[in-house]
């Protein structure tokens, strides 16, 4: 089976090609570095071609409300046009838990667009939301940053390694589609407070944490269980301190 996966040299799409290629599939990776450009069009037509499934797993290059609307809405309609006229026969894209909880965000607001249009395209889709990765626990640090403090809410997330979200992105591959919203979490439930103030101890980071309730999340003020996934979310297996134990 042929999977063309957008976005495929980054951090996930290059663990799902990995795992897709070591389960007997053809997986393309598809990046502005291979030759595909999801903005403009170029090379999409010709890298479908035989494609049975479409995985985008691509990102915005800016987080700015009006560059990360105009990636999502150009990128997503793009690919939908582009797969529809190849046949191909599911579209599975990559999306973040509490998507629609977090729309005071222009991120997520563009995320939830993306979900809109990949709805209303007519392929057969699934959609996966993770929660957030180990991986980005300093990016989350750096927004929440003002001099040497990061203040951030204690309200809970269900954090997990980026091998476990590719894991499940390959798995919803080769599926059948759900035309739908599959969740994924990791194993434990923290404070992020308590996650960031462990990540950046383990890198050595000196700056102070502070717990502060009101403190937003990339913008968004956060409810106890906004980041949380369902009680029908599968569950990975990577633990947060295994994962800090791999990086040293």
């Amino acid at each position: 089976m042929k999977v063309v996966v957008i976005g495929g040299t980054g951090l996930i799409g290059s663990k799902v090609v990995g795992k897709l290629t070591e389960h007997g599939h053809e997986a393309v990776a598809a990046a502005p570095n291979t030759g595909v450009n999801t903005l403009t069009g170029e090379g999409l037509a010709e890298v479908l071609q035989g494609a049975s499934v479409v995985v985008d797993v691509s990102n915005s290059p800016s987080f700015e409300d009006g560059p990360v609307m105009e990636f999502f809405r150009t990128s997503t309609t793009n690919i939908l046009k582009a797969e529809a006229e190849a046949g191909v026969t599911h579209h599975v894209a990559l999306s973040v838990v509490g998507t629609d909880r977090l729309q005071d965000s222009g991120y997520f607001r563009a995320k939830q667009v993306q979900e809109e249009l990949i709805g209303a395209s007519g392929t057969p889709y699934s959609i996966v939301h993770a929660t957030q990765f180990f991986e980005f626990v300093k990016a989350i640090a750096d927004e929440a940053t003002q001099g040497d403090t990061v203040r951030l809410s204690p309200a809970k997330i269900q954090p997990m390694a980026s091998d476990d979200v590719a894991a499940a992105v390959a798995r919803a591959a080769v599926g059948a589609p759900v035309n739908g919203v599959v969740e994924v979490g990791g194993p434990e439930a923290f404070p992020l407070d308590e996650l960031i103030r462990k990540g950046l101890a383990a890198k050595g980071d000196p700056r102070t944490v502070v717990t502060d309730e009101h403190a937003p999340y990339w913008g968004v003020v956060l409810k106890e269980t906004t980041l949380l996934p369902g009680p029908d979310a599968h569950i990975a297996q990577i633990r947060f301190a295994d994962w800090l134990a791999q990086q040293k």
